[in-house]
């Protein structure tokens, strides 16, 4: 007999808190830099900066979880329930208009691993702990804006690509990204 159910996690997780902020800079700066390394040559990388990054938002809206190995941050992410798809504070385009349930998708935002800790099932927690949560909030729709990197995990938790963008930043470098979505 096989059982479907997924494995636990090794993990543990809590609601990030305004005092992670420096040490979850550092998570997102790493994984930026050594993840997308694979995937997009040196000048994307950095440009990827501009797009990416730290939205004090989701803090601020406790949707926004620190992944732990014991006591020790090893991953983030979270979900909105504003209209902002992706980026940092910094990041231009941003809109904190709350999203109606019923009628438009909840936003998966900013996951990030540390390399030293990368393909253990820290993004899939993430997804499940959003998911769940959005959920419960009414929300039936999903979105999300991958990376390159980051599009396998999400095409394994279900999520389908919607349109693929190549964003341009200030630099006039474009970075590929991937708008996708999925229905409960």
């Amino acid at each position: 007999m096989t059982n479907d159910s997924p494995a636990p996690s090794p993990f543990n997780h809590r609601v990030a808190k305004e005092d992670d902020i420096p040490l979850l800079r550092s998570i997102m700066n790493a994984s930026i830099s050594k993840l997308q390394a694979g995937f997009l040559n040196a000048k994307q990388v950095e440009a990827s900066f501009e797009l990416m990054g730290m939205d004090t938002q989701l803090i601020e809206d406790g949707t926004y979880y620190a992944i732990l190995d014991s006591d020790e941050i090893v991953g983030c992410g979270g979900w909105s329930r504003r209209a902002t798809l992706y980026g940092g504070n910094h990041t231009k385009g941003r809109n904190a208009r709350l999203l109606d349930p019923k009628t438009e998708a909840a936003r998966i935002r900013a996951m990030y691993t540390h390399p030293a800790h990368a393909r253990r099932g820290i993004g899939r927690l993430i997804m499940e702990l959003c998911e769940k949560r959005a959920a419960e909030e009414g929300f039936t729709r999903y979105e999300l804006m991958a990376t390159l990197s980051g599009e396998p995990l999400y095409r394994s938790c279900g999520y389908r690509p919607i349109v693929h963008e190549n964003v341009p930043t200030s630099s006039g470098i474009t970075v590929p990204l991937i708008k996708m979505g999925k229905r409960i």
